[in-house]
């Protein structure tokens, strides 16, 4: 295996009883969150560690320190007992470390061998030597069983070999530990399974590697050992003749439930959307059929990539369904854009606020009314009377906490900006509401307000269908919980079977068992 130059710092391990990576009480704050709390982790030479946990456990912040993206704010990392600073991720290449993004960071106009030693290509006479980084890139290529040339362009490769491409150059630069950061999200089977032999191959090379999944049963079937994260601390670890299914849920949930959640036990009307084997784009392959009544407030749970987001911009018609039926009341639409899903009585507040949901240059008064222009003007024109007293409704009616109607939208804490967009799409009176993570990013306070707002409505007949990540607010907000894997719809939960693991069993992608006919 060659460096090309690059100096290594990884010290060999002397004794087996020092491990080959450990963090020790490690913590991270961004503003107004600790992302990781004194957590501590190690990873022994030649094995593969599974580092789990729901989403914002803090997977990626710890993954994000050991690269050198990131810096921790206190705690200590020792490579082979010795205790060394990432600063960078550089740096972090120069002690071993690798870390392999879910998205890959490859450039697909050049070809492989130029991708392998990007950044620190060897020269000589001053001049970039391709003959020997196809020489050496050989080499490398064998190691993750590649036969291709070095100079095949990465952009033809199927996206299983642009992931073995990525293991390569980690390797080429002397790689010893190798985060995996869902490394099997975009394979097929075989690609996974090609991946899997890979890894055992690495193991008994004695390479190390960090493996972060929410696919529990590859977890089982790859890692040696398990570390588990909630809510940015240590929840537990399994060793290896531990690992299965049911302990890793059990360790992965079991928070106490927050106690402010305002349901009130109410009948449903008809159903107001009903979808009828929808095949939404990315997830053609799994028809999704489902119903939100009147007066129903539905949570859609799953982890990462299960497909919620893209189903709830092809029920407002932002992306076109590839098959299937939506029908909202007792009429069948045909959602070629949102201007389609408003008329259908539709609204959805989008998971990224700043981006898709407001203008943050404009002013509360003007947001609040961007939805409702063409059904409030008069002679053609912006009616500034009633733009005016619909602001000012919705202002007390979802106690936005402004100076006044004409405040910039910008200047708000994220919980008002969060009520404004909620404000722009009440002002239309939607029959059905799609909310993507109705609360992220807002505080308590402001999530136990927009409960109340859920509620309030649910009360007023609006059919609700919800996405979130956050478990308490699915299982204090649901009438009824869907939940996804994978772009499937892996089970149905009423309010009674609503737990924190019979969410997780459905989410990590085991079916609910159907019921047997009497």
């Amino acid at each position: 295996m060659s460096q090309l130059g690059v100096e290594s710092h990884v010290v060999n391990v002397g004794s087996m009883s020092v491990s080959l990576l450990e963090v020790r009480n490690v913590s991270k704050q961004f503003p107004g969150v600790k992302a990781l709390q004194g957590v501590n982790l190690r990873i022994e030479r030649g094995e593969a560690l599974a580092v789990i946990g729901e989403n914002g456990a803090g997977k990626s912040t710890l993954m994000k320190i050991l690269a050198g993206v990131q810096s921790p704010d206190e705690g200590e990392i020792l490579l082979a007992g010795q205790s060394v600073t990432i600063s960078s991720p550089r740096r972090a290449t120069e002690l071993g470390i690798a870390l392999i993004h879910q998205e890959l960071n490859l450039a697909g106009n050049l070809d492989i061998g130029a991708n392998l030693y990007l950044g620190r290509e060897p020269r000589r006479f001053g001049l970039i030597d391709f003959g020997r980084i196809y020489r050496d890139s050989r080499s490398v290529l064998q190691q993750v069983g590649l036969n291709l040339s070095p100079k095949t362009l990465v952009g033809t490769l199927p996206i299983g070999q642009q992931q073995l491409v990525e293991i390569a150059k980690a390797l080429s630069a002397d790689a010893r530990i190798l985060i995996m950061d869902e490394p099997t999200s975009s394979l097929s089977s075989g690609e996974t399974a090609r991946l899997f032999e890979v890894i055992h191959d690495l193991k008994s090379k004695g390479v190390s590697i960090v493996y972060i999944s929410h696919r529990l049963g590859e977890v089982k079937e790859v890692c040696d050992r398990v570390t588990v994260l909630r809510d940015g601390k240590n929840a537990g670890e399994l060793a290896r003749e531990e690992i299965d299914h049911d302990r890793m849920v059990r360790l992965m949930v079991g928070r106490d439930l927050s106690q402010f959640y305002a349901r009130k036990s109410h009948d449903p009307g008809p159903p107001m959307l009903e979808v009828r084997d929808l095949r939404v784009p990315g997830h053609g392959q799994h028809p999704l059929s489902f119903k939100v009544r009147a007066g129903e407030i539905v949570g859609m749970a799953g982890l990462v990539g299960a497909g919620r987001t893209e189903l709830l911009r092809v029920l407002f018609g932002i992306d076109h369904a590839e098959g299937g039926e939506i029908r909202i009341g007792d009429k069948v639409v045909n959602l070629r854009s949102p201007r389609d899903a408003i008329r259908a009585g539709m609204a959805l507040v989008p998971e990224d606020r700043k981006e898709q949901g407001l203008v943050l240059e404009m002013a509360v008064r003007h947001n609040i009314s961007l939805a409702s222009l063409r059904r409030d003007q008069t002679a053609g024109f912006r009616s500034g009377r009633k733009e005016r007293a619909a602001a000012n409704h919705l202002i007390n009616q979802l106690n936005i906490k402004t100076p006044n109607q004409e405040q910039i939208v910008q200047f708000l804490s994220g919980g008002n900006q969060q009520k404004v967009v909620l404000g722009k799409w009440l002002n239309m009176r939607p029959r059905v509401l799609l909310l993507d993570e109705p609360t992220r990013g807002v505080d308590v306070g402001a999530k136990r307000e927009i409960y109340m707002i859920m509620e309030q409505l649910a009360g007023e007949g609006v059919a609700i269908l919800f996405v979130s990540s956050e478990m308490e607010e699915v299982l204090g907000m649901s009438d009824r919980t869907l939940v996804m894997h994978e772009g499937r719809i892996t089970g149905e939960l009423a309010r009674h079977e609503l737990t924190e693991e019979a969410i997780m069993h459905l989410a990590t992608g085991k079916l609910k068992p159907r019921p047997e006919a009497a």
